[in-house]
């Protein structure tokens, strides 16, 4: 499975914003010029985690986004479907039952192919691991450097 670069992008800008969160929506062309992606590009992801209920956002000269919950609240799992949707990585289609297995009586079918439980199985799994994982266990883990040094460059844009 290959998720877009836009997973990263979100998941770095939540991380931000978690560490921004007292000073007020941060607008997008700062989130970009933070991490020198596309604004518009970056937009589109933004928008995405809004729909989801993941940040808010606020219009006008002092508009941007904030996180819409607190970061206990908001798991990576929350996070990537909000940018990569929901459908699950391994679709099925059946193809046991086409070509030299369509000769086979239907009773051989009546159980899940061994091949999409395993796949199911796999996923289940990376999703729950997502899942348990929350924003604010990546604002525990991340080094407090990272964090000092976001709060100092943005304090710099004279924001």
């Amino acid at each position: 499975m290959k998720m877009s670069e836009g997973v990263e992008w979100a998941l770095h800008c939540c991380l931000t914003l978690a560490w921004l969160a007292n000073e007020g929506p941060v607008p997008t062309s700062t989130l970009a010029a933070a991490f020198e992606v596309p604004p518009h590009y970056l937009n589109k992801f933004l928008q995405a985690l809004v729909r989801a209920g993941v940040l808010t956002s606020a219009a006008g000269a002092k508009g941007g986004f904030r996180l819409a919950r607190n970061s206990r609240e908001i798991s990576l799992l929350d996070i990537v479907i909000a940018v990569e949707g929901d459908d699950r990585a391994f679709r099925c289609t059946e193809i046991r039952q086409r070509g030299a297995g369509c000769d086979a009586h239907k009773r051989e079918f009546a159980r899940p192919c061994g091949i999409a439980a395993a796949m199911h199985k796999a996923e289940e799994a990376w999703r729950n691991e997502l899942a348990r994982q929350t924003l604010a266990d990546l604002v525990q883990s991340a080094p407090a450097t990272g964090e000092h040094r976001m709060q100092r460059w943005y304090a710099g844009r004279g924001r």
